[in-house]
């Protein structure tokens, strides 16, 4: 298994040393409106990528363990830490704290697991991931995020998947960035068209469809993913572009809302049940479901609709 898997390619606007705000991202799909209910504790996200900055002061108190499975640092399986960038960008918008000044993730208070799958340059072997997979399964995570990709289906992959969905795992991929903008088209990244994972797309921060995301019949949602502030390597902070920024938007938001759901039923929903509770979180925008799949991820849309209901039912008990 010699052949490549690599982070979705990602573009790197700008880099700061201090920022203190809630990214746009995040306000966007609404979640500081859901953290009245929960910001995701007790849930715990692998991500399988690049690993992370392990000190960086938004990240720290979210990292509850982790693994190497490639070749850096000797291959030392304890040492997880993150020489790219990716990884880093993904966990914060996660679950970053906003540790006195900072960054805030879509559910700070959830738990990120960090399985090294790829190494410094981006690139990893389909071995690594399967591995990483597995462990994931073994740790008992709740959520898998996956900002990476590969040309080839590869059997063993897709079973791995299938073999996490199986124990309710929830498994979010990035949707792929060779997209031309022609929704006629098709292309395709693996594992991101499988269908037993969520695909997201991306959109700019004025909801247009990216030019770059991939369209094809397995796009599930998308999330913003450009101009994407978050951490980044040595304490600083970066804004990216890619549908690989888009993904972690919608596992933060699978957080929030199997606390959420998991509370309300009072009993633990199943990965179906929980796909079907964050579509129900969603606002098309007006593209090809090749596009945005079923649209926007929007954590509020179930407040904001039972409003409409109360408002329009007042009205008409007011004209009787």
């Amino acid at each position: 298994m010699e052949r490549k898997v690599h982070v979705i390619p990602f573009q790197v606007h700008e880099q700061a040393e201090k920022v203190n705000e809630i990214p746009k991202g995040v306000e966007m799909i609404q979640a500081p409106k859901f953290w009245n209910q929960t910001k995701g504790k007790g849930i715990t996200v692998a991500i399988l990528d690049t690993g992370c900055d392990m000190t960086h002061p938004d990240l720290k108190e979210r990292i509850v363990g982790g693994i190497n499975f490639t070749n850096d640092d000797g291959g030392k399986n304890n040492v997880y830490n993150d020489y790219n960038g990716h990884g880093t960008h993904v966990a914060g918008t996660i679950a970053a704290t906003q540790n006195n000044n900072g960054v805030v993730g879509v559910a700070p208070e959830a738990n990120l697991l960090i399985i090294k799958v790829l190494d410094k340059n981006g690139s990893g072997q389909y071995e690594w991931i399967i591995n990483g997979i597995n462990y994931a399964i073994e740790q008992k995570a709740d959520i898998i995020s996956m900002s990476l990709g590969g040309p080839e289906d590869l059997p063993e992959l897709h079973e791995a998947i299938q073999k996490a969905v199986t124990h309710n795992i929830v498994v979010i991929c990035a949707a792929g960035n060779q997209g031309d903008g022609v929704d006629s088209t098709d292309e395709f990244d693996f594992p991101g068209c499988y269908n037993e994972v969520i695909s997201v797309g991306a959109i700019d921060l004025e909801r247009h469809s990216s030019n770059f995301s991939n369209s094809n019949n397995e796009v599930d949602l998308v999330g913003p993913g450009e101009k994407i502030l978050s951490t980044y390597l040595n304490g600083k902070y970066a804004t990216l572009s890619g549908t690989s920024m888009a993904t972690p938007h919608v596992a933060g938001a699978m957080a929030l809302i199997k606390v959420l759901v998991n509370t309300s039923f009072e009993r633990k929903l199943t990965e179906r049940e929980l796909y079907a509770q964050l579509i129900k979180r969603t606002v098309p925008l007006g593209n090809s479901p090749k596009l945005e799949g079923n649209g926007l991820v929007y954590l509020n849309v179930m407040d904001e609709l039972s409003e409409i209901f109360n408002q329009q039912f007042v009205a008409k008990l007011l004209s009787i």
